[in-house]
């Protein structure tokens, strides 16, 4: 089973939820998956490109109830 590490970025706004999620996904196995919260608008762009540009894989993208998206990454 791969590991899941979940991360809350709400309330921070561009680009750190890029830089808590980089930042986690140095730590992690290749093909484990980082569940990151965040409402900050610009996540929807800056999140997707962050992956493509460092090799990660975007599974999925969930809008919540409050506002905030759920973004899964799997480690490139």
């Amino acid at each position: 089973m791969s590991e899941i590490v979940e991360i809350d970025a709400r309330g921070l706004i561009c680009p750190l939820p890029v830089l808590r999620a980089r930042k986690c996904l140095l730590g992690m196995a290749q093909g484990a998956l980082l569940h990151i919260t965040a409402d900050d608008p610009v996540a929807v762009i800056d999140l997707p490109h962050f992956c493509a540009q460092a090799g990660h894989e975007m599974v999925e993208i969930r809008e919540g109830q409050d506002g905030a998206h759920l973004y899964v990454i799997r480690r490139g």
